[in-house]
């Protein structure tokens, strides 16, 4: 580090060889931050009307299973709060009441009251949502223990189901094949630096192949289509290495048919997935996006009984696409139900969803009565009328006037704190594997959540503060 601060800014190289790297230093600082943040956290949490928690469950390198909570809050301003709020290990069994002991536990350390509590999302494992001993269920009996008016928002992760719906394409006699085909170049060293070797050579448009895990789907459509491009040069490829016989679907006119379908089917569902990524958005964002690739489904399945191929350009150059155009209108028609059913927490929910994220354009009359007469108000406002053409949702929102609009502000932050996803949860997950891997496999429990805390915060922690309380600093060697 002291060598490349002499390159970047010789002017502070002294500075920096002042900075201790000792073992112990080095953890300590990490601790501290770690501290600062928890303080941090609890002092915002201490201001939420409402919170949500994010919810999932995964093994380490030393199978130590990981519970991640990450909390979703929103203050009397509008002011949403997305962070980390623990990572619990468990030793022993994972049951519902295994889970629940866990969650309730964090709670009350940080002192949330279940009150608050909005909507819970999880990526929907049974242990997590059993009907009779579930964590969900646990939590809804602790609830209307306190409050029986109290409703919590139970959510399957958007983006989880958007994966699950895939199954009902049955295209495993594609998928199969393809990805043997990856792991057989890819996974294996000689072949791989062969096989690139071999793209340069003949000038190929791409100069590798995407490599493709079972466990993630995201990739899926961007690996199929890498493959169908290079398709001619693979099959010139397996030959020279004599394996052709092991890949006889490259040379099946049926299967590059079902595979070119694949390939366009999977593109749309990555681009609603890559839509439905990422912190902090609002869930009836993402479930528009849903709703949309739904209607979306409807129109390629009414286009292709009508032997119409314009979304699916892959398919559309395939000689046998018009004698099989019945039998991917099943599959799209599969997939639209697919999506119906997988996605009815939502419908759940979307009237509010709607309201609040349309209030100038609802039918007061169809509103809640709690609602309605706020709803005319509003509406009949020319002033809140611009602001929400000018304003991002939460700050008009937050720009109401609390005596005049109380259900309203009520009612847009219960929606506005729900996690649509666990989706920050598996970005933690990435995180955790890269630095709880082989060589730091002895790293602690309580230093991989400070790690992830560090990793994943927007907060800002105090460093003077935290500068003056650290240990005596040492010249680093």
């Amino acid at each position: 580090m002291v060598e490349t601060a002499g390159l970047l800014c010789p002017e502070s190289k002294a500075k920096f060889e002042k900075i201790s790297l000792a073992r112990r230093t080095v953890t300590r600082r990490v601790e501290l931050i770690d501290e600062d943040l928890v303080s941090e956290l609890n002092k915002k949490a201490e201001s939420f009307k409402l919170y949500s928690l994010a919810l999932d469950e995964s093994n380490d390198i030393k199978d130590t299973a990981q519970l991640l909570i990450f909390i979703r809050g929103i203050n009397d301003s509008f002011e949403i709060t997305e962070e980390l709020l623990s990572m619990e290990s468990l030793k022993g069994k994972t049951r519902g009441e295994d889970l629940y002991e866990q969650v309730s536990a964090v709670i009350e350390r940080m002192k949330l009251p279940w009150s608050k509590l909005a909507n819970v999302t999880t990526d929907g494992s049974p242990n997590l949502t059993g009907k009779n001993v579930g964590l969900l269920k646990r939590i809804q009996d602790k609830v209307k223990e306190e409050n029986p008016d109290q409703d919590v928002i139970f959510l399957h992760c958007i983006i989880h189901q958007e994966s699950l719906c895939k199954s009902v394409l049955q295209l495993n006699h594609v998928m199969d094949p393809v990805v043997k085909l990856v792991n057989f170049i890819r996974a294996r060293g000689l072949n791989h630096r062969q096989f690139i070797t071999f793209l340069e050579e003949t000038d190929a448009d791409h100069q590798d192949l995407l490599y493709h895990s079972r466990v993630r789907w995201l990739s899926l459509g961007k690996v199929f289509q890498r493959v169908w491009e290079l398709k001619e040069e693979i099959r010139s490829f397996l030959e020279l290495m004599g394996k052709s016989d092991e890949f006889p679907e490259l040379s099946d006119t049926n299967w590059l048919c079902d595979f070119a379908f694949a390939v366009d089917i999977f593109s749309h569902m990555n681009e609603l997935n890559v839509k439905l990524q990422g912190k902090d958005q609002f869930v009836h964002d993402m479930y528009t996006n849903v709703k949309a690739f739904k209607s979306k489904l409807v129109l390629f399945s009414r286009q292709m009984s009508n032997k119409s191929f314009a979304h699916f350009p892959t398919l559309a150059v395939q000689k046998e696409a018009a004698r099989c155009a019945k039998k991917y209108c099943k599959s799209l028609d599969d997939l639209h139900r697919e999506f119906c059913r997988r996605f009815c927490d939502f419908e759940k929910i979307e009237k509010s969803l709607q309201l609040v994220s349309w209030p100038l354009s609802q039918d007061p009359e169809s509103a809640p009565q709690e609602l309605q007469l706020e709803l005319i108000d509003l509406q009949s406002d020319s002033v809140s009328k611009q602001k929400f053409k000018s304003l991002k949702l939460n700050d008009f929102y937050a720009s109401l006037n609390e005596t005049t609009f109380p259900n309203l502000r009520r009612t847009a932050q219960k929606m506005l704190v729900l996690f649509g996803s666990t989706y920050v949860c598996e970005q933690t997950f990435s995180v955790m594997k890269i630095n709880k891997a082989h060589h730091r496999s002895k790293l602690t429990d309580q230093h991989l959540r400070s790690v992830l805390r560090i990793a994943t915060t927007k907060l800002t922690p105090d460093f003077d503060a935290l500068a003056k309380k650290g240990d005596q600093q040492h010249c680093s060697h």
